[in-house]
């Protein structure tokens, strides 16, 4: 896989829905996830994370994009922009993602898949911000979580890298991840494009001395500085 040229991402729908239409929308859209292998290996990874002051509607959006196998920032992008989608849960993606397609339209390289602050497939309609996104750009993506959002897991083991399934049902949806030991972990979800045992894989390998991987942890670290720059002026 190559980086892409930057270019703006072909409109899958109307972002302007009321809540019962959106739900609606997720289960019309369910129905074209892809849950599959990578093509080949990842050269560049991009990371998204959202960022916002509380009670406030302006939203703050950063995407970076590592090299894959050093883990060092490559390319930075950000975008801010007032949201209206109120705040539903289950709904979030609505309100989250056209500002994080402003700051993805802007890369120069595409990466070859996004780890998305979020969920992947471990949402209740498997919908989660990270798999709509997915579906959006047409590119392969995982969500990482801080917490979980639908199903049920036993702890992982005490290691770095030690991990147990989510499961709803018979279904597995992701994977309870030990990031770091000691601490709680994070869940780890296929979005779209990509398969739960290359999301497992791809997120332990983004693992290094801190709780979230690198590339959410360096786009969260940049969202917020930007956020905090833009609240200074």
């Amino acid at each position: 896989m190559s980086p892409k040229d930057s270019a703006s991402t072909p409109a899958l729908h109307d972002w302007n829905l009321d809540p019962q239409a959106a739900v609606q929308l997720q289960k019309e859209l369910r129905e074209r996830i892809r849950l599959e292998p990578l093509p080949g290996p990842v050269k560049l990874i991009g990371g998204a994370d959202i960022s916002f002051n509380l009670y406030s509607d302006i939203f703050h959006a950063a995407i970076v994009v590592l090299d894959y196998e050093s883990l060092e920032v490559v390319e930075s992008t950000y975008f801010t922009q007032t949201v209206d989608f109120p705040y539903i849960p289950g709904l979030l993606s609505f309100r989250e993602i056209p500002t994080l397609l402003r700051a993805y339209e802007q890369l120069q390289q595409r990466p070859d898949v996004v780890m998305v602050d979020g969920h992947g497939i471990a949402h209740p309609r498997r919908m989660g911000i990270a798999t709509h996104f997915g579906l959006v750009t047409g590119t392969p993506t995982l969500g990482c979580a801080k917490k979980i959002l639908t199903g049920k897991f036993t702890a992982p083991g005490p290691d770095r890298g030690d991990a147990s399934p989510i499961q709803a049902g018979s279904d597995t949806l992701g994977y309870a991840l030990r990031s770091k030991p000691k601490v709680k972990p994070v869940f780890v979800s296929p979005g779209h494009l990509l398969d739960l045992a290359g999301a497992l894989e791809i997120a332990r390998h983004c693992l290094r001395k801190h709780k979230l991987p690198e590339p959410t942890r360096m786009a969260h670290l940049l969202v917020n500085e930007h956020r905090r720059r833009a609240h200074d002026q």
